[in-house]
């Protein structure tokens, strides 16, 4: 299956996002939720809907996998928005659903005062020596800020790796994590990968949007016989470097 791509700009996709929007504020309405005050969170995961209503002719949650073999596509998890798991457990248990764009008033409040926090953490640059850069790399999961050392130490020369975004090619045209090499979207990945030609033994560091998509596709790898396989454990969305758009 070649890589799907959806014209951002066309009036078709337009449409469909304005359409989108009028969805997402009557879900919040509905069940009194408010969207995430982190804007790319909020417009990615619309775009997403958006882009998924127009491939499979429904609203399938953008950060999980959907399996289009059949001649009915299915979401893999069984995640259409508004889903089940986000309105039963994630928002009353955690204040926000998994794709990030739902939240409670009182998560938005915390993150409003957390965001003006975060920019104080993020002024200054934390240099790593070769040797925790070398570990760093081999771990599974990593941080945004640490996602951001191993892009730093890597122009540095002192580690190599492969860094490969899993989401589709719109949302990479939107805005990818500057340094990465790939683009190998989920909903093409067994038929990218050996196109990709990545290596069984080199170190790839996977990423999403949120981090669903991109630890399911570490599994096909690390099932496949590739050995040192990271993931950016909560996706783009957690990443305070540099963004290419």
């Amino acid at each position: 299956m070649s890589m799907i791509k959806i014209d951002m700009n066309s009036p078709e996709f337009i449409a469909e996002m304005e359409k989108t929007i009028k969805f997402t504020d009557k879900v919040n309405k509905q069940f009194g939720w408010v969207y995430n005050p982190q804007e790319e969170v909020k417009e990615g995961v619309q775009m997403g809907l958006a882009r998924n209503k127009m491939m499979y002719n429904k609203r399938f949650c953008p950060c999980f996998m959907v399996d289009a073999t059949g001649k009915k596509p299915k979401s893999v998890d069984d995640r259409i928005c508004p889903c089940k798991p986000a309105i039963e457990k994630e928002i009353p248990e955690t204040g926000s659903c998994h794709c990030g764009i739902f939240v409670t008033p009182e998560f938005a409040a915390a993150k409003r005062i957390e965001m003006g926090m975060e920019e104080v953490a993020h002024t200054h640059s934390r240099g790593l020596t070769k040797e925790e850069a070398q570990m760093l790399v081999n771990s599974s999961e990593l941080d945004g800020d640490e996602m951001a050392s191993l892009i730093e130490a890597r122009e540095l020369g002192m580690i190599d790796f492969k860094l490969v975004d899993v989401r589709e090619h719109m949302e990479w045209q939107m805005g990818h994590i500057k340094g990465a090499d790939k683009l190998i979207p989920t909903s093409s990945f067994f038929g990218s990968l050996d196109e990709a030609k990545l290596g069984k033994d080199k170190n790839i560091i996977l990423y999403c949007h949120v981090g669903s998509r991109s630890a399911h596709c570490a599994k096909i790898l690390t099932d496949s016989g590739f050995t040192k396989i990271g993931n950016l454990t909560h996706g783009i969305v957690s990443y305070g470097g540099e963004i290419q758009r």
